[in-house]
């Protein structure tokens, strides 16, 4: 089975926001605030389920995001020493006969910030997220991202960054999506340092992308 490396993102310290949102949303080993992270996402799909039994064979990180999905599959290990979540991904690349810098490069399918957003508005994506929620008169940065797991690394920035709400994040599928929330100034600090974050990581171009 030929088995493409779609993103590969390692994070050095999870943010409170993020790691809350993963415990509510997932089902396997939860993580807590600062310990570091790998996020694998693979095509097709199905592999995803050996690339899990590599790392936990190789290391002692735990997971806890897996998504087996027929066209892509995501997974998520965690643990408090840096040097096991490095490890794990060391021993999944050589599982899967690659180096990290052929995973692919994230993009930016679209990018866009809302200004003081109107209440039923408001109403509307807090009803379909699973993060905070986001008042009326706050500004909500949108991220779309390809391949998909990239928005955990930008999410993950942009905490870093700015004081902002984390509304809701899809880190899987055929796109990633990311939705921010808080006041114009710390929006646009969220979103700068989102985009300069997938800027850094160094990769092959997507399929039906390429640099302008």
């Amino acid at each position: 089975m030929s088995i493409t490396l779609r993103s590969f993102v390692f994070l050095d310290s999870l943010q409170p926001q993020l790691t809350s949102y993963i415990g509510k949303t997932s089902r396997g080993f939860l993580p807590v605030p600062e310990m570091a992270s790998l996020w694998v996402e693979i095509s097709p799909g199905i592999a995803i389920n050996r690339i899990t039994d590599t790392a936990l064979k190789a290391t002692k990180v735990v997971p806890a995001v897996q998504v087996v999905e027929r066209a892509y599959g995501l997974l998520e290990v965690h643990a408090w020493d840096k040097g096991e979540v490095m490890s794990a991904g060391d021993a999944i690349l050589d599982g899967l006969g690659v180096r990290a810098e052929e995973r692919m490069k994230p993009k930016v399918v679209s990018s866009q910030i809302i200004r003081s957003v109107e209440a039923y508005q408001t109403q509307i994506v807090n009803r379909n997220s699973r993060g905070m929620m986001i008042l009326p008169g706050q500004s909500l940065f949108i991220l779309e991202t390809v391949p998909a797991a990239y928005v955990t690394l930008a999410a993950n920035e942009a905490e870093k960054a700015a004081e902002v709400f984390l509304v809701d994040i899809r880190p899987y599928g055929a796109f990633g999506r990311l939705y921010l929330s808080g006041t114009e100034s710390e929006i646009d600090s969220a979103r700068d340092a989102a985009i300069a974050a997938l800027e850094g990581v160094q990769g092959i171009e997507p399929p039906g992308f390429r640099d302008s």
